[in-house]
């Protein structure tokens, strides 16, 4: 971990911030919990009459300063003309491409998922598919790392709040969904576990 770059020949592990230890699948408790879709838009690099941005649904916004790519599957007919382009990633302005791959699934959310590779299992392995880099933007104790100054220091719910205010005030965000769903957790302290590199 070099300002925040994880290289490849790592895995990704079930990481208690709270103990400081990674965790068996066995070790991780599931719960329901309440929790949220944001829907944002990350404008196209080079707009045009068709295109002029994607739109995604996350529960994990304060992931996005490590997303890596914007994933449609092949067969989704809405987005085959947009594959190969670039959007700017909202809040760091950084320009990353929309591509195919068989893990976004077109009937969840608007069938496009962004791509955060050192902080889900799924987009892990996608980026491994497509040669991604791997970009930790967290702490071992889940804190935003200093490579992004308007929030480091943050914890990851901390950031959350910030990062959604933020993507509101620029006009990203397009709105919000209540929903429930399966969140690991340590057997330990019963925290929220984070997917680490």
């Amino acid at each position: 971990y070099q300002k925040g770059l994880i290289y490849r020949g790592n895995r990704l592990v079930n990481w208690c911030p709270q103990c400081g230890t990674s965790l068996s699948d066995a070790e991780v408790e599931h719960e329901d919990k309440n929790g949220k879709y944001w829907y944002f838009k990350y404008p196209a690099v080079e707009p045009t009459a068709d295109f002029d941005g994607i739109i995604v649904a996350t529960s994990r916004p304060e992931t996005m300063f490590s997303d890596e790519a914007i994933a449609v599957h092949p067969d989704d007919e809405r987005y085959k003309a947009v594959v190969g382009k670039k959007v700017i990633l909202p809040l760091v302005g950084k320009e990353i491409p929309i591509i195919a791959d068989s893990y976004p699934d077109p009937e969840k959310g608007t069938g496009a998922v962004k791509i955060t590779p050192a902080h889900d299992p799924n987009d892990f392995e996608v980026g491994l598919r497509h040669n991604l880099p791997v970009l930790n933007m967290m702490t071992p104790d889940a804190h935003v790392t200093e490579d992004y100054p308007a929030y480091a220091g943050m914890d990851r719910d901390a950031a959350r709040k910030a990062i959604v205010r933020d993507l509101k005030e620029g006009g990203f965000l397009l709105r919000t969904e209540e929903y429930t769903h399966n969140v690991g957790t340590c057997y330990r302290c019963h925290t929220v576990i984070e997917p680490r590199v």
